[in-house]
Formats: structure tokens, sequence, C-alpha cells
């Protein structure tokens, strides 16, 4: 057996940010005045879920508009189960988030009004009953992320690492003490293929969500749960994560890998048809092609079963092709890079595993239940999305909570770590793995029967299905993690196993439909349920 001997290195901080997206960005640029942050990256900084977000960032701009209008609809699309007072904190915080990312100059869209005055354009899309999603033409989330990662960049107190994959959590319970608190993590640093100790009395996960369990998803390839599976493994609550939102619309093309087509093509007037041209939403709600997500993702689902389709179509072409070319120019060119002009046909499209409205459970301080960790953006259960979330209020979430959290580690910094050392990572009973296509195998059959399984449509026969197999995986998985050296698809199929069965099983129990959850045993809403969230905490 062969064992490698690394040297041990421990980085010290005020603050652990795992995760560089627009949650993790926004708490380190409002931290790092009074801070020094350290800012945990899978890949390059530039490389998640908010770099690839098209439509925008939902806040109440316009006169028109209201803050109770906002609520609302959010409400209405939650399927009651949003937490109102999370709904109210995120919706009335959204107008000065929109302000301080105005300041750090990100680019936003703006026209001119009919008094000649310049003002940001707002969009509207599904579920929301105003003109209030701001955004940078249909690449917003680019344009967001890049502006932080350019501030980020240029300030001294946050230091930046890139390729750097959380292991586990470290908590003082682990190191023997009896009060137990999260002291760090540990950290396989991918370039130099060596586990090291990050150490810090405040550790925030901004790590995203967990499309990835999925066969079919829009989400990069880093979505993989890792923040939901180290909390759990830590102790804390996981948040109805049932309630799995698939995009309506990802193009179906073989090598259009991820690539949705925005909300704010159905809210500019797009709409959705059979192969044969008929339009069908109508037919499922009074709202058409801009109900909420859910409703729209089913519809689709049931279309595409019903009739043996491998897809149904997105038609915006009645529109100019001015209008289109300035309102989409990014999905345009990428469809035209697949061969197809939304100019002048309909985009063929199918449902994808898009958003995680679940997590990992917070208050409005963003705080777990884990003192010392913290949990900002998709990654988080703050209550604010309930049973489906709303269009672009993901980024509002990720901009609030994130200010929240900064705002209470500054007023309340964590205690200095005990000084008693944290041991380092011990890979001395392990070898180098000639196994690996039991990792890739293992992957395939997950995300496969998670899709067939749990999917959009579900039963307690497909549930108990999927449960008897992630048991299995999870079994080989723990097997392999414990003999053979750890690598980043390793970490991530043992992260994804976890969060999928954390999935299923809080599908199992609410023996209801709702929202995104939708299962053919029990079809109806419970009222007896309204206002429950889903809370599981499991142990291994």
């Amino acid at each position: 057996m062969t064992t490698h001997s690394s040297p041990r290195n421990t980085t010290h901080g005020d603050v652990l940010i795992i995760g560089s997206g627009a949650a993790g960005l926004t708490l380190a640029l409002h931290l790092a005045e009074t801070q020094q942050v350290m800012v945990l990256s899978k890949g390059p900084i530039t490389e998640g879920s908010t770099r690839y977000a098209q439509g925008g960032i939902s806040a109440v701009l316009d006169q028109q508009d209201s803050l109770d209008a906002h609520v609302r609809d959010t409400l209405t699309a939650g399927g009651g189960l949003c937490d109102e007072p999370a709904v109210r904190f995120a919706v009335d915080a959204g107008p000065a988030a929109i302000a301080w990312l105005l300041d750090m100059g990100v680019p936003f869209t703006q026209e001119t009004n009919a008094e000649g005055k310049v003002q940001l354009h707002l969009t509207r899309e599904g579920g929301h009953s105003h003109r209030r999603v701001v955004h940078a033409a249909d690449a917003t989330g680019e344009a967001v992320e890049n502006t932080l990662v350019q501030r980020v960049r240029q300030h001294p107190n946050i230091r930046l690492f890139e390729h750097h994959i959380a292991v586990d959590l470290i908590t003082t319970e682990k190191m023997g003490l009896s009060e137990n608190r999260c002291a760090g993590a540990y950290v396989l640093d991918l370039e130099a293929q060596r586990v090291d100790v990050f150490a810090a009395p405040a550790v925030v996960l901004a790590t995203g969500g967990a499309s990835k369990a999925y066969l079919y998803s829009s989400n990069p390839d880093g979505a993989t749960g890792d923040g939901i599976a180290m909390a759990w493994r830590a102790g804390c609550r996981i948040g109805n994560m049932e309630f799995m939102q698939f995009h309506p619309t990802c193009l179906y093309h073989p090598k259009a890998k991820s690539f949705l087509i925005s909300e704010a093509v159905r809210g500019e007037g797009g709409r959705l048809l059979r192969p044969d041209g008929t339009r069908f939403m109508p037919e499922f709600d009074e709202r058409d092609e801009l109900a909420p997500r859910d409703i729209v993702a089913r519809a689709i689902d049931h279309e595409m079963k019903r009739l043996g389709a491998e897809c149904m179509y997105l038609d915006i072409s009645h529109k100019p092709a001015e209008f289109i070319q300035q309102h989409f120019p990014m999905i345009y060119q990428r469809c035209l890079d697949y061969g197809f002009d939304m100019t002048q046909e309909p985009l063929p499209v199918v449902p994808a595993a898009h958003y995680t409205c679940g997590g990992i459970a917070t208050d409005l301080h963003a705080r777990t239940d884990l003192p010392g960790l913290y949990a900002v953006g998709e990654v988080a259960y703050t209550g604010l999305h309930g049973a489906n979330r709303m269009a672009s209020n993901s980024l509002l979430e990720c901009l609030v909570f994130a200010r929240a959290a900064a705002e209470h580690i500054s007023a309340h910094p964590p205690a200095p770590l005990p000084k008693t050392t944290i041991p380092p990572w011990d890979e001395s009973r392990v070898t180098d793995s000639d196994e690996e296509v039991v990792v890739s195998h293992n992957w395939d059959e997950l995300r496969r029967f998670m899709w067939d399984y749990v999917g959009i449509v579900r039963s307690t026969k497909r549930l108990q299905r999927a449960l008897r197999r992630v048991e299995l995986l999870r079994g080989e998985i723990h097997e392999y993690y414990s003999h053979f050296r750890i690598s980043n698809d390793l970490l991530e199929l043992r992260n994804l196993a976890v969060v999928a069965e954390i999935i299923i099983r809080s599908a199992l129990s609410r023996q209801e439909s709702r929202g995104l959850h939708y299962t053919l045993d029990y079809p109806k809403p419970d009222p007896a349920l309204d206002g429950i969230p889903t809370l599981l905490k499991i142990t291994p």
C-alpha cells in the first residue's frame, strides 16, 4: 500500500466563505472593510450558477408597483409555504440591493422614458404582476459576476483561493471540545492535490444548489450540493428539499449543454407550442405562458408524455426581429450557433432541473443551527421561496441575505477559535484508486434514477424505488471514500448522494401535491400543511 504524507498547511482568517457566486462575493465585499476574508472557489472564480443567470433581479423600482404587490406575488408563487417575514425582509431590501450593484458598476440595461429621462429598463417574468425585473440585456448574471469579481480582486482584505473544493466542515466537537461550533473546513487544493486546513471563527456556505442530482440540468457542473451535504453531516437542519425547480424551457439540442431560454422570452410575448403549432398553456392556467414555473414545466412534461414528443416549442418569431435581437442578444446568438433563428422559427425546448428551493435552514441573519456557521444564496433555506421560487427572486435573495450575514458577523464577531490545534487531514490509510469507473458509473446511475423517479411528476412507488437505490449507492460510495484518496469527482458524488437521499425522504414525507412537488398518490394540496415546511435533520 502506498501512502503520502503531505506537509500540513493551515490558512487563517476572520471569515471563510466557501463559494464565489453573487452571494459569496457580495458578502466578501460587505465584510472586507473590517474583516480578513478568505473566499474559496471550486474552479475559476467566475464559474458558477450566477454567471448563467439570464433574466435579472426582481425589485420594486416603478411607481406603479409596490412592495406589497411584490410580497403578494411571491407568496402566491410559493404555494402557501413561504415564510412571510422572510419574504417581506427580502422585498423591502430589494431597492437598496440594486442601488449597491449600481454603485459597484453593474451595467444594467437602461431606457429613455416619455419625459426624456434615462432610467433602468424593467421587464416582467412569470408570476410577477408588474414589470420589476432589472437586467443587463439577457446576461444579467454574467454582468453581476464580472463586476463583483473585479471588485473582489482589487480588495486587499480579500484572499481568493481558486481550484479549491471543501471536503468537510471542522467543528470543535470533532476536536474533543464540549462546546460545539464551526472552526473552519478541510479543503482539497485541486492543483497541489493536497488537503489543507482553513481555520476561521466564522464560516459561510455560499456553494449554490444541487441541480446536478438530475440527468438534465440548466446548471454548470459544480452545482453538486456540496454545502448542503457538509452542513447535514455537521448536524444542521435541511428544509424543503422536495421542492426542486425545473426550468420549463431549456434548448433541446444534443450539443446545447445546460443552455436555458430565459423566462423573459415568455415575459415579452413568447408562446409555447405543440409540434403541430397549436398552443397548450391556456388549457392549463389562466395566466397562460406567464404562469409560475412549476405549472409551465408540468404542462410541458404532460404534453411531451401524452404525445410521445421529444420536446415542445417556444415561439417569439411573431415579434419584430429587431426587438428580439435587442432584448435577447446572447440567446439569439447562441441559438444561431446551434442552427436556430428565433426571429424566424420556434425553438425546441424541454424542462431541466434548475433551482434548489430548499437548503440549509437559516434565520434572517443567515445563521444556521451550528454556531459560527452561516449560509447564503441557493444553498440556504430562508423561507423566501416556499414551494416554488418566483422568477428573478434568486439573485435578490443572494444580495439581501449576504448583506444580512455581513451585518451580523460585523456586529457580533465570533470569539477567537480555541487554542486547541486542529488535527490535519489523515490519509495514512488510503491508496490511489485504480477503480475510477466506480465513480463515473455511480454518478450516471444516481442522476438517471433521480430524473426518472424523483422528477417533475412523482409517486410513492417511484420514490421508494429511488430510496432503495440511493441507500445502496451511498454504501458503495462510503466504502470507496474510506479506502481511496479523494478527488474532485469523488467528493461531488459523495455530496450528491447525500442530497439525493434528503430530496427523496423529504418528498416521501410530504403527502400532498404543492408547488414543485407533484405526486400522483396525493394530487391535491392538504390545507392542514399550509405554512409547514419539511425540516429534516439526518445523522450519518
